[in-house]
């Protein structure tokens, strides 16, 4: 098939990756080849979107070369070319002799990882993706070509038992996905049960996972079974996976592997009926390299990986989503979103992605003034960190609802970014001081553009 449309290119990687049909995604495919060093000779061949090199035997391409990492770079084909980027690695991955940690790629670019040479080199054949017809799957909504790509995929992987792990930044809809899939599987009569590892203390999220007996640890007054066993028949989702404590991970590999957990202060393993979904903001293979996540439970999980794009990546979904959160919000189900909202939403930077833009359209329609719709993509300036908030701001337009969302917004800014500074920019001293999780900690930083320390990104 004929592509009907030809994505745009930028910067210096010119060369089209990716082409949208009406049912199908045509991907180029692309390879590399070991130029110089240990490796000599050895050549990965794209089979999809993307392709990866490093030490661990997951890669496409693997290598012997001591000085690279275990998941050292990617390629992606992307709609502005071939991107290369970084996985986090001990060495650094550089192109034309700079330290790069992404760069859209020329055919024949040269790469240096650790002590090896690679060749990057554009074929001439290329593959196709199927591309669903339907603009949604289960409450999940996308006519964009990489939302329509993962809504073809998943029927398939709904009907298996497989492992998922979806990848994606905050607010892209990671629980709507996981929930989709739930309730397209055999299991929908069963519970779909959440657990969210960034907003359980450490100390307890073992006992969430796996139960405890009576009299196990201090606290434990009566048995409790944990969310593996109670989610019989069903689902279990773990969210944000990635801020599993280390001690723990083992643990759950094992349950993994072995389809059995022992509740804290039992013997007795309990036989596990349960389909596992994982959820994370973050890349897990970066974590390998930075030895926060086992590897071994990396690749249990990564048996089946969707990657939700943000809203940036796929702003064609966005005038689709604008008018499902407007029916849900205004009074008057018929009514459309106005032209004036909806340029404003297109040219908002949106990195809070589906979550902000729901938020933005339901604080439309409580506003009801196309003047202040217009100033949605531009909305209060967040407020420096260090800096106290000002309460005596008044504005008679905004409505009280509006105003005590941004003061509130920019009060916990302020907290956040106090508690970083008198930590010395530790993030764990910093939870302390706030008798906070880290991991949630973590997340408002992101959330409030606080920079994070250095190694935290």
């Amino acid at each position: 098939m004929a592509p009907s449309k030809r994505p745009h290119a930028g910067g210096s990687g010119a060369t089209l990756a990716l082409a949208v049909g009406n049912r199908e995604l045509v991907v180029r495919r692309f390879q590399i080849s070991v130029t110089a060093g240990a490796d000599k000779g050895r050549t990965a061949t794209s089979d999809g979107m993307e392709l990866t090199a490093g030490t661990s035997d997951g890669n496409d391409l693997v290598l012997t070369d001591p000085t690279v990492s275990r998941h050292h770079f990617v390629i992606a084909a992307t709609d502005a070319g071939f991107l290369l980027r970084d996985l986090g690695s001990t060495n650094g991955t550089r192109l034309a002799g700079c330290r790069v940690e992404s760069a859209l790629l020329e055919p024949d670019a040269l790469l240096r990882v650790g002590e090896t040479t690679l060749r990057f080199e554009v074929r001439d054949d290329s593959i196709s993706e199927p591309l669903s017809e339907d603009d949604r799957y289960g409450s999940a909504i996308g006519r964009s070509a990489p939302m329509r790509r993962i809504f073809a995929l998943l029927p398939r992987v709904a009907a298996s038992e497989a492992v998922v792990l979806i990848e994606g930044e905050t607010g892209t809809g990671k629980t709507l996905l996981a929930q989709a899939l739930h309730g397209q599987s055999s299991r929908s009569r069963g519970p779909f049960a959440v657990l969210d590892c960034s907003t359980i203390p450490p100390t307890l999220i073992e006992s969430e996972l796996f139960g405890h007996e009576k009299g196990a640890f201090t606290g434990a007054h009566v048995a409790r079974a944990g969310i593996f066993e109670s989610a019989g028949g069903g689902t279990v989702f773990l969210d944000e996976i990635g801020e599993l404590p280390l001690e723990l991970q083992p643990k759950l590999l094992r349950a993994l592997e072995e389809r059995t957990v022992k509740r804290i202060g039992s013997q007795t393993e309990v036989r596990l009926d349960v389909r596992i979904i994982a959820a994370t903001n973050r890349d897990l293979r970066e974590m390998v390299n930075r030895g926060t996540f086992r590897p071994d439970l990396f690749y249990r999980l990564n048996v089946m990986r969707l990657r939700i794009p943000p809203l940036r990546e796929r702003r064609d979904d966005i005038p689709l989503l604008v008018e499902y959160f407007w029916k849900q919000f205004a009074k008057d189900a018929a009514s459309r979103p106005p032209a004036e909202l909806m340029t404003a939403l297109l040219g908002s930077d949106l990195r809070g992605n589906v979550r902000e833009l729901r938020s933005a359209v339901e604080r439309a329609v409580l506003l009801e003034d196309p003047e202040l719709w217009r100033d949605l993509s531009t909305e209060d300036s967040p407020m420096p960190a260090g800096a106290a908030p000002d309460y005596e701001t008044f504005d008679p337009a905004v409505p009280f609802r509006l105003a005590k969302e941004r003061m509130t917004a920019r009060w916990e800014r302020w907290y956040v970014g106090e508690l970083l500074r008198r930590s010395g920019r530790n993030l764990t001293a910093a939870a302390r001081i706030g008798r906070m999780d880290r991991g949630y900690l973590r997340e408002l930083l992101k959330q409030h553009k606080v920079p994070l320390p250095e190694g935290d990104d």
